[in-house]
Parts: structure tokens; sequence; C-alpha cells
């Protein structure tokens, strides 16, 4: 375990180091500076820019992009599925286009900007209720969940007794190791009751981590709101769990009079830092590996607007480092799944703890990244 826990160390102080890297590079290397701008006329095409391609990446929209093209006259033109627009205004009712009709301009007095629909006229007063590419998404993963889970017990129901075979050997795998390695050592006896939220949880988070690895789909875990919304959750599970126990150790702690009223208030914070916690460990871990890959891309544009031989001599090393990049984060989307999980358990198994009698065995270090 400790070999382990330095290896994934020093593997995120490398990417992290890249990552850095990458910024500093691709903030001196855009175009448009006070040198580019003497070697070029005033007249030339906006070259490559890479934090709208970033940001267009990791933020929600209203179609799923996968990418642009120009054709002989130079017009450039998309390959996305756009996504139902859905909009309220108290002034002028309720209006629903495509979101490919934003193409030609303005719509039915709404234009788009950025990411973000607004009335043309300040005064109107909109209500966005679309469906984004990450709302589609959450839909499609919790399909495919359902879908899964409902398969396996109906396989389950039909061949009683009989040993697993195909995705239902592989399933059963996964939920073994969720019930022996989380659920388990941290609820102990009372694990049976709390595997449902366990798998529901572990299970979305992974499918939403690999479908988002898939070029064109939204970086649903990426997205500080699904995060938020997760550990809000996680937060209400643990708060129904806890005891009279839990709640004497916050009020009353056992140290001295004089230091009480300090570590009341420490106790207190950490109620509301757990949860906290788990948001931002998913929500930071995610959108690094995206925005990093996409940031290796981008040096072969940013380079290529330079000069068109270094943009070429420099496309084996930033594909290489982007495929590395990538198969870490299929190995991060698996190990994030587990994290959040495990410490979902970790923190119900304090909450319901009365001394450490409760559990079957000892709480185990974790390794987190």
């Amino acid at each position: 375990m400790g070999m382990s826990s330095k290896s994934l160390k020093s593997l995120l102080v490398a990417v992290f180091s890249v990552f850095s890297l990458v910024f500093f590079n691709t903030s001196n290397a855009q175009p448009g500076t006070d040198t580019s701008a003497v070697q070029a006329p005033a007249a030339e095409k906006k070259g490559f820019n890479a934090s709208e391609v970033i940001f267009g990446h990791v933020l929600d929209a209203h179609e799923f992009h996968f990418l642009s093209y120009k054709d002989g006259s130079g017009k450039e033109h998309s390959i996305a599925i756009p996504l139902p627009v859905i909009l309220y205004s108290p002034q002028k009712g309720w209006s629903f286009f495509m979101a490919s009709a934003f193409e030609e301009g303005e719509v039915d007095g709404y234009k788009l900007d950025g990411n973000k629909i607004v009335a043309t006229d300040p005064s109107v007063k909109v209500y966005d209720l679309s469906l984004t590419r990450n709302v589609v998404q959450m839909i499609l993963a919790l399909t495919l969940l359902v879908w899964i889970m409902i398969s396996i017990a109906n396989k389950y129901k039909k061949n009683p007794g009989k040993a697993p075979s195909g995705m239902q050997n592989a399933m059963e795998v996964v939920i073994t190791f969720v019930r022996d390695e989380v659920a388990v050592p941290n609820v102990g006896k009372k694990a049976p009751k709390y595997m449902p939220y366990f798998l529901t949880i572990f299970f979305f988070i992974l499918i939403n981590n690999v479908i988002g690895l898939v070029p064109g789909t939204a970086n649903v875990t990426g997205n500080i709101a699904f995060t938020l919304v997760f550990s809000l959750i996680s937060f209400i599970v643990i708060l129904i769990s806890t005891n009279g126990h839990y709640w004497m150790h916050i009020v009353n702690p056992p140290v001295p009079g004089f230091v009480k009223p300090i570590m009341v208030l420490v106790e207190v914070l950490g109620i509301f830092t757990k949860p906290f916690a788990l948001m931002i460990r998913l929500f930071a871990n995610m959108l690094a590996g995206h925005i990093i890959i996409i940031c290796l891309i981008s040096l072969i544009f940013i380079f290529g607007a330079l000069n068109a031989g270094v943009g070429w001599g420099f496309s084996p090393i930033s594909i290489g480092f982007s495929v590395f990049i990538y198969f870490i984060e299929i190995l991060v989307a698996f190990i994030q799944a587990f994290i959040f999980t495990n410490l979902t358990a970790v923190f119900i198994g304090q909450a319901m703890e009365g001394s450490h009698d409760d559990h079957g065995e000892p709480h185990e270090d974790t390794v987190m990244i």
C-alpha cells in the first residue's frame, strides 16, 4: 500500500508539472501579441484561440460538438448534434426550437452569448430549461446504469444457483469489491443496508467518467454542479446515519475545558468540510485531466500558427503526451469513482460509530489522489 501511495503521488506531481508547463507555453504562444502583430498584416484571419477551445470543451453547451472544418470558400461548418432549447419568459411565454437555429443568428428574440442564451431585449427575463449536453448525458448514463442492473438481476432470476457469465460475471466482481473493500470495513454489520446507495454512486460516477473520455461528449463529473448535488446527497445520508454519541462528541468533545470552545467550532466545521471535500476532489481531478489533454493538443495549433514546420515537428510529442495522459485518465475514472464511494462510506461509518466494537474490523488507510 505504501509503494502504491508513493507511485500515485509521484504520478500526480508529474501530471501537474506538465499541466503547469502547458499553460505557461499556451499563455506565451498565443497569436495577437506584439511580436506576431508586427509579422502579420492587420487583415490576417483570427488565429487559434486555445482558451476558447478548452472552455468550449469542459463547460456545458447546447450541442454535442465533434469537429469543425472549412469548405473551399472558407466558410466554417461544424459536425455536431444540436439539442432542444426550452425557454420561458414572463413577457414572451414559452419558446421551443433546436440549438442549431442559432447558426442563423437571433431566434424568437433570443441569442447565444457564448454557451448562455440571453434575450436581445435586456428588459426581457428568460429562464433556460433546455436539455444541455450535461443533462442529456446524465440521462443516458442513468438509462445505461438501469439497463445493466436490470439485465443482471433478470439473469440471476432466470438462472438461480448457476455460475454467472458475461456481463453478469464482470459486474459481480465489482459489486463484491465494493461490498468487501468499501461497505464492510467502514459500515460493518449495517453494510447491506447501505450497499444500494454505495453501488449507485460508484457505478453512476464511473459510467459518467468513462463516457466523458469519448471525444465530443460532456465532462459531467468535471462540472461543479454535478459534484455539488452528489455531495449534498451524501451529506444528507451522513446526517441521517448519525447517533447520539456522534453529536455528543461534537458538542462535548473529550478535551480539557479551556480547549472545548475551539474544538466545538472545529467539529462543527468538520460536519460541512466532509461533503465539501467530496465535491472538490471529484470535480478537480476529472476537470484537470481533460484540460491537460486539450492543452497538449492545442500546442500543435499554437506552434503551427507561428511556423508550420514547428507545428508538424511538435505533433508527435504532443500526441504522445496526450495518449499517455489519456490512459491515466482511464485509470483515474475508476479511482475517483472508488474514492468518492469509499470516503462516503468512511464518513457514514464515523457518523454511526458509537465505539470501534460496532465494526467488525478497523478502518484501513485509503490511497487517495
